[in-house]
């Protein structure tokens, strides 16, 4: 007998807490934490400490951003199931790093790796640097301005280059009687510079154009393109092959090639001019670039052993002042065709230039992870970077959003010409009024929450004294727009935001109030057909009831229980008691005083609200509106 009772003692125990978790988890999917924070662990406290109600509870302060419950849910789950879902692993892992636990952190992350090897967001990144994945793996969209810069003339113009506040450039710009190269029959290049400075708006503004301080690096023939240290004192640059006397150098072919050369500043002035030794006679070399340690000089060559018609390669710059062996980056960067102006980002990003990969046409840019991954493939950075013209000499400053390229596109001023670019993320706002929805009056101090699609609030905001709120959001993403305030239910509305920048999207929100003239209103209490046993949707409405009550705790109410026409009428008072009653005994074990609950009765098929009286034909849904229940306030 005893173990009979235990086993039916336990099946109503393993039932109450699978509906307790049902309605937690209707509370979840409805973004409402709080509420499933609050069940959940009433759950555990009742012995339902299953994977699905541990992690939850992990979830709802994650998506609270509070990492330190986080941790400590996403640890019993992680501890106690040894096949967790590793998506729990990886929240557990950013929890523990947000409150500063990193050696357990770091304990996870090797497990993590174990599981998921090959999940992005641990494969390039160690345990030092973790927390930076999610903003290094953003995939928001961005809005790329681009400015045809005010200096470029009806010449060729390129290769910015920004070193402090000045921005280094190529031109051929007519200053004073130059030779003409016979190629375009424009002047020979030259080195420029501009003073850069930002306005008021924090714009930028140049200075008139200048020739480079200094009388030796610009000779009569080419000079382009540049690179210089992080000190400042060195520059490397790219001439035509001058020789002592400053006349063109030929190879027996009568064909003039391009060196490298590199200058030291001296006294504000760049002399101390020295050809690089890798330098050939017979071949061109030129377009340097520096690595972020500049300790490796990147550079384009058309030597022999190449790939295709230049080739990018790369010397290392040795203490004694010395040079390495020139080496070609390979395959994964170089094709049959050309591949020029390579540039090296702080990041270690390698950008080029190349018409030998699928492209827009011409010259297009492109970016590579090869310095970092020698399995990684080129990324074309499409539009508007690229077009179909030529598009080349790509820099980016250390904010890694904003830069130079240069392009010889439709609507420019000349041959070539150099464009300044600003990558900002694609932003956009959510502007609403929150309303009382049966009086139309605005609403102050309603808690306003933006959610993503993963179901993480990301931001919350109170409506000010006319009802408005403003949230910030991300171009093209789904958001749920949530709004909460004591005495009324939740409001919702999803936003799904475009890829048009500046844009501001409308959600006004409508609450409806709980508590009208002398009751609590909620949605209706819905039974089954000749049942008292309260659903799950029914617990979901009651906990409307227990909330209004929790604010008001000198309210007492009574309960009113009404059944539908069908079955005798001493059996509908019956089961309209035994209704009222079950719905007072939820409220009950929610925690509120028994002695708030003046009454709960049952009147039956008494009081209808429709025609579906006995006899009477009538829907499932017509006598569904006679199963009610009413919650009238007796003291506030």
């Amino acid at each position: 007998m005893k173990t009979k009772l235990f086993i039916f003692f336990f099946a109503l125990s393993s039932t109450f807490m699978v509906a307790q978790r049902k309605l937690a988890d209707k509370f979840f999917e409805n973004f409402a934490y709080v509420k499933a924070t609050e069940l959940y662990e009433e759950a555990v406290k009742k012995g339902d400490s299953s994977e699905h109600v541990l992690t939850r509870l992990g979830d709802c302060y994650y998506n609270n951003s509070r990492s330190k419950e986080a941790a400590l849910w996403y640890g019993k789950a992680v501890n106690k199931y040894n096949k967790v879902n590793p998506e729990y692993i990886f929240k557990y892992i950013q929890s523990l790093r947000s409150i500063k636990n990193y050696e357990e952190a770091d304990k996870w992350l090797v497990k993590f790796k174990d599981i998921q090897g090959n999940d992005s967001r641990v494969k390039d990144f160690d345990a030092n640097n973790l927390d930076l994945y999610e903003e290094l793996a953003s995939t928001e969209d961005v809005i790329v301005k681009t400015e045809n810069l005010p200096f470029n003339t009806e010449f060729s113009d390129f290769g910015g280059y920004i070193s402090g506040d000045m921005l280094y450039f190529a031109s051929a710009r007519d200053t004073e009687v130059r030779k003409r190269y016979g190629w375009n029959a424009e002047p020979f290049l030259d080195i420029y510079y501009v003073t850069v400075t930002k306005d008021e708006a924090g714009k930028n503004t140049y200075s008139e154009a200048d020739f480079i301080n200094s009388s030796k690096i610009n000779s009569p023939y080419h000079q382009a393109s540049i690179a210089i240290t992080n000190d400042g004192q060195t520059m490397y640059f790219t001439r035509d092959n001058v020789n002592k006397r400053n006349k063109l150098g030929y190879d027996r072919k009568g064909t003039s090639h391009l060196k490298l050369y590199k200058a030291t500043l001296d006294n504000g002035a760049w002399n101390n001019i020295v050809e690089l030794p890798f330098n050939d006679e017979y071949y061109s070399n030129g377009h340097p670039a520096l690595s972020p340690d500049n300790t490796k000089l990147y550079f384009v060559s058309d030597r022999e052993g190449g790939f295709g018609q230049t080739d990018i390669y790369v010397v290392n710059i040795l203490e004694d002042g010395n040079y390495s062996e020139p080496k070609n980056l390979g395959p994964k960067v170089n094709t049959e065709g050309r591949e020029m102006f390579p540039f090296v980002a702080k990041n270690n990003t390698l950008y080029f230039s190349s018409d030998g990969y699928l492209n827009l046409g011409l010259l297009d840019i492109y970016k590579s992870d090869i310095l970092k991954n020698d399995t990684a493939e080129p990324e074309n950075l499409g539009a508007p970077y690229n077009s179909g013209y030529d598009d080349f000499a790509f820099f980016i400053n250390d904010d890694n959003k904003t830069g130079y390229f240069s392009s010889n596109r439709p609507g420019g001023k000349g041959s070539d010409d150099i464009y300044g670019f600003n990558a900002e993320p694609c932003k956009q706002k959510i502007e609403g009024i929150a309303r009382n929805i049966k009086t139309n009056e605005v609403l102050a101090n309603v808690e306003v929450k933006l959610i993503n699609n993963t179901g993480k609030i990301i931001a919350t905001v109170m409506t000010s004294d006319t009802g408005a709120f403003t949230l910030d959001a991300d171009c093209e993403k789904t958001y749920t727009v949530l709004g909460s305030k004591k005495d009324y239910k939740d409001a919702r509305k999803e936003v799904t935001t475009n890829l048009e920048d500046g844009k501001i999207n409308n959600a006004d929100l409508y609450l409806t109030p709980l508590i009208d003239d002398n009751q609590i209103v909620i949605n209706p209490i819905f039974f089954d057909f000749d049942k008292w046993n309260i659903r799950t949707d029914a617990e979901y409405e009651l906990e409307n009831i227990v909330d209004v009550m929790r604010e008001h705790p000198n309210m007492v109410i009574k309960i009113e229980s009404h059944t539908d026409s069908r079955g005798s009428d001493n059996y509908n008072m019956k089961l309209s008691d035994r209704r009222a009653k079950s719905t007072r005994d939820y409220i009950l074990s929610r925690g509120i005083a028994a002695e708030r609950i003046e009454s709960a009765i049952g009147y039956g098929e008494t009081q209808l609200l429709n025609k579906c009286s006995n006899g009477v034909k009538c829907t499932s849904e017509e006598h569904q509106l006679n199963r009610r229940s009413y919650f009238y306030i007796l003291k506030e």
